[in-house]
């Protein structure tokens, strides 16, 4: 895209103000008359509720003079009988260029027509079929001067942008004592003063019912038909266009999911392929046939004091064959393979997320142009001169924030340490079940007593999952605002990273426990290892991989079907239950009054859904993103069921933010932030995981061993696996019996267990420094800017110079060679030509800007 652009600078001034245009922000709040309260309510109650409505409208009285002092224009329009009094907001023309100036916003300087791009992932599109590809309705070409447009007030500024405007206004605004937090709109929304504040929509999402232009569709209405319509389930989404609607902020999020929803396509495809031939396998495998066709060779130790001996031949058909669909040398290339695709799937998606920042102009919004919080800025105690700007900024000293994080984590620590108690009563309640079933007597039960125990294990914890998060976001969140960050992006990054730590354990405890622990610390008959009085587990007879696979389908897949049908049910229930609420409370017209035929906009906005954030979004899609890399030696099909979802979840998400929520601000952001080193990690963790499950949980090690030892067709592998039950066991239950281990008649080690021990762990580290080196080189390889981004820059930075070098002399005639002179070493972007609004109110008057910015002054 390649734009010059500028900061626009500015000064208030007192001139004519432009009449009320459009409403740029809607402020609600609900009253109930009196006749509409409840007699049955004590006067107590009554003198409460009274005293709370008086406290609530003197505060409003407040903020809104403040607004108005501010110089925002108000439109006041009644609602219903419930009544819900709407306050239409307009910042008029001098308003907006002077907090154009607080913001920073940036406008083009140098006429450069473009048009808006089409497509979701440009890295995407090589290769890709061009049934992906599809035509979305754009604007005339964008040509702006240098602010070219400052004479069309109306449409100089665009929508986002004053809502941008607006909302710093509302959330600074303080209407009271600041220590008490009486500062900003969220507070007073928090308080119930407010019942919503929020910008409209465009117009309506449908499409009108006769044919018309694309050209004279709204923006909703574009995004709604082109992006969030099932239809276009298979095309690139438009992110130039929800950039423009939404805000970089949510136009990230979306990149991001569509980036990575392309990536799990080739994921998909192998691991379909390594499924397929694990389907193959089973078949033909020689220990399962061997456990099948042994009748009653292999008589099995009891699994507990009371249960009964067992045959290992009972539950062959759902044991020995289903073990080796996942546990095979496919599941080797295929772990190796998921690491290294998480390795270039973040390199390249670094690159995609420089071509965004660029073509967006935020790749410096971080670091030079993010305003502290309005929250922070009220409460901050202190003020200290920003070393970037040069301007005096609030101040939270570090060494208390570190002081109230350190506290903060205390807590965490806590409620981790809740997680960690449901995780121990999960594996009780696994054992108990097994036990209960595998005593029973019950042919059925006794056979499948371990596979019933996990499954019904896996609910349980989903269900301690689903509750334990709401619970512990609300605290976050306390914790977050009581740590004093000064930024935005610093407070979503520490809450982010408090749930995430949080959720990561909730959700990742019960698998790793399958994984690593299960059947690792058992003992052997006669001396069985106990936790709080009972037998600790052991795996099915096959193997714990299967039930780890049951564990993440029933986890990540579960999981899955139920956010997805909470945001297809739930937005839409609430959606209805909002509408009934006001259509039950319509105002009944008086005598001579005519009906209103159709909802006001503000009507329609204030009965949608509000937007509470991509928190929610990001984690759903970074914990799978775990799931199917950490764990994706126990279930290849996981990288499927991911790239299923998401090709429903893009939609559904377009669908609620064009359709179900209301408008939300658009705000800047430089990336996904956070979550890409949450995502680094995770992938680094997936190397080490996959190289200890397929070292210690599978069984491809002892099997590569026996065929390299003993026998390469596998014959008499199950009885090289069993161990005899030891000597004064046999002798104090008068019967012999075999159990899963490589021990001696003592029930000590064998030198076959030392010596897979000591293969085990050779491939661990063989495995992890293959598999880091070949990350490490891709690294390497795999620039993190594209090569046209960098040419884009130096050539931005280039022009930059010439149209100082240019504005150098129109500087010095206006009496600033100084300042010319300064500008030309010191700023990276030529100097902007404001419109007339910026000039100071004496040189307007003698002196009006030209067409081409003449006489104005910085």
């Amino acid at each position: 895209m390649g734009m010059d652009l500028g900061i626009l600078r500015a000064r208030p001034w007192r001139g004519h103000e432009l009449p009320f245009l459009a409403s740029d922000f809607v402020l609600v709040w609900e009253t109930i008359p009196r006749e509409l309260l409840k007699p049955k309510d004590s006067s107590e109650n009554k003198g409460v509720r009274e005293r709370s409505a008086i406290i609530h409208r003197t505060w409003r009285k407040r903020f809104l003079d403040k607004l108005l002092d501010i110089g925002i224009h108000m439109e006041k329009v009644p609602g219903n009988l419930t009544v819900v009094h709407y306050l239409l907001l307009s910042a008029p023309w001098s308003v907006l260029c002077y907090y154009a100036e607080e913001l920073q916003l940036r406008l083009p300087l140098q006429v450069r027509c473009r048009s808006a791009a089409l497509w979701a992932a440009p890295g995407l599109r090589a290769g890709q079929p061009a049934c992906c590809m599809g035509a979305v309705p754009t604007g005339p070409a964008l040509c702006a001067a240098r602010f070219l447009g400052s004479d069309r007030q109306d449409t100089f500024f665009s929508t986002t942008q004053r809502h941008q405007i607006l909302y710093e206004i509302l959330a600074t605004t303080q209407y009271g004592r600041s220590k008490d937090r009486e500062v900003g709109v969220d507070w007073l929304l928090s308080e119930n003063v407010f019942s919503a504040a929020f910008p409209l929509h465009d117009g309506p999402f449908k499409l009108p019912p006769e044919e018309s232009a694309p050209s004279s569709l709204n923006q909703r209405q574009i995004l709604f038909q082109y992006w969030a319509n099932w239809r276009k389930w298979y095309k690139y989404q438009p992110l130039d266009h929800i950039r423009k609607y939404f805000g970089e902020k949510v136009a990230f999020y979306f990149a991001w999911l569509g980036f990575y929803t392309g990536w799990l396509l080739p994921a998909a495809v192998v691991g379909t392929l390594v499924f397929i031939a694990g389907i193959f396998l089973m078949f033909d495998d020689v220990p399962a046939q061997e456990v099948c066709e042994s009748k009653e060779q292999y008589r099995m130790c009891p699994l507990c004091k009371s249960c009964p001996y067992w045959l290992l031949s009972r539950p062959c058909s759902a044991a020995p064959q289903a073990g080796r669909l996942f546990d095979h040398g496919g599941t080797i290339f295929f772990s190796m393979f998921m690491s290294l695709w998480a390795v270039m799937f973040l390199e390249y998606w670094k690159r995609m997320n420089a071509s965004l920042a660029h073509r967006w102009d935020c790749s410096d919004f971080e670091d030079i142009e993010e305003r502290p919080r309005p929250q922070f800025t009220a409460m901050a105690p202190m003020t200290i001169i920003n070393p970037i700007t040069g301007a005096e900024e609030p101040y939270f000293p570090k060494r208390n924030r570190h002081h109230r994080i350190l506290a903060g984590s205390m807590v965490i620590i806590m409620m981790i340490a809740i997680v960690v108690m449901f995780v121990v009563s999960v594996i009780l309640y696994r054992v108990v079940v097994a036990i209960l079933l595998s005593s029973s007597g019950y042919f059925r039960f006794v056979a499948s007593a371990s596979r019933i125990a996990s499954i019904t294990g896996s609910v349980v914890n989903l269900l301690f999952i689903l509750i334990l998060s709401k619970i512990y976001i609300s605290l976050a969140h306390f914790l977050t605002k009581w740590e004093m960050h000064r930024t935005q992006t610093k407070y979503e990054d520490a809450f982010i990273f408090k749930v995430f730590v949080f959720q990561f354990v909730n959700f990742y405890s019960s698998p790793f426990y399958i994984a690593f622990f299960k059947g690792k610390f058992v003992g052997y008959p006669g001396n069985y290892v106990n936790f709080l009085g009972v037998r600790n587990e052991e795996c099915s007879p096959g193997g714990c991989l299967i039930e780890l696979a049951q564990e993440l389908l029933i986890i990540m897949v579960g999981k899955q079907i139920i956010n997805n049908m909470q945001e297809v049910v739930i937005p839409k229930l609430k959606c209805w239950w909002q509408k009934q609420r006001f259509a039950s409370s319509k105002k009944v017209p008086k005598e001579g009054e005519s009906v209103q035929a159709e909802k006001a906009p503000w009507e329609m906005n204030y009965q949608l859904l509000v937007f509470e954030g991509l928190f929610d979004e990001y984690l759903e899609m970074v914990m799978q993103f775990g799931f199917i890399t950490i764990f994706v030696a126990a279930c290849p099909l996981a990288p499927l069921f991911a790239l299923l979802n998401n090709w429903v979840e893009i939609r559904l998400d377009a669908q609620k933010f064009v359709c179900d929520y209301r408008r939300p601000v658009a705000e800047r952001a430089q990336g996904i932030g956070i979550w890409f080193y949450i995502l680094e990690v995770i992938a680094h963790l997936a190397v080490i995981s996959n190289a200890f499950l397929i070292a210690f949980t599978s069984d491809f090690l002892p099997r590569t061993y026996y065929k390299y030892i003993y026998d390469i067709n596998l014959h008499g592998y199950v009885n090289f696996s069993l161990s005899h039950a030891p000597w004064d066991f046999v002798q104090q239950n008068n019967s012999a019996c075999r159990y899963q281990a490589f021990r001696d008649l003592d029930g000590n080690f064998s030198s076959t267990y030392w010596q897979l021990l000591t293969i085990r762990l050779g491939f661990i580290i063989a495995f992890e420094h293959v598999v880091f080196f070949i990350a490490g080189l891709i690294k390497l390889l795999v620039p993190d800017i594209p090569e046209s981004v960098e040419v884009k820059v130096k050539r931005e930075r280039y022009l930059a110079k010439e149209a100082l070098a240019e504005n150098k002399v129109g500087f010095a005639s206006l009496g600033a060679p100084a300042l010319a002179a300064e500008l030309q070493l010191a700023a990276p972007l030529p100097p902007p030509v404001l419109p007339s609004c910026f000039e100071a109110p004496e040189r307007a008057a003698e002196q009006p800007a030209s067409p081409s910015g003449a006489g104005a002054e910085t």
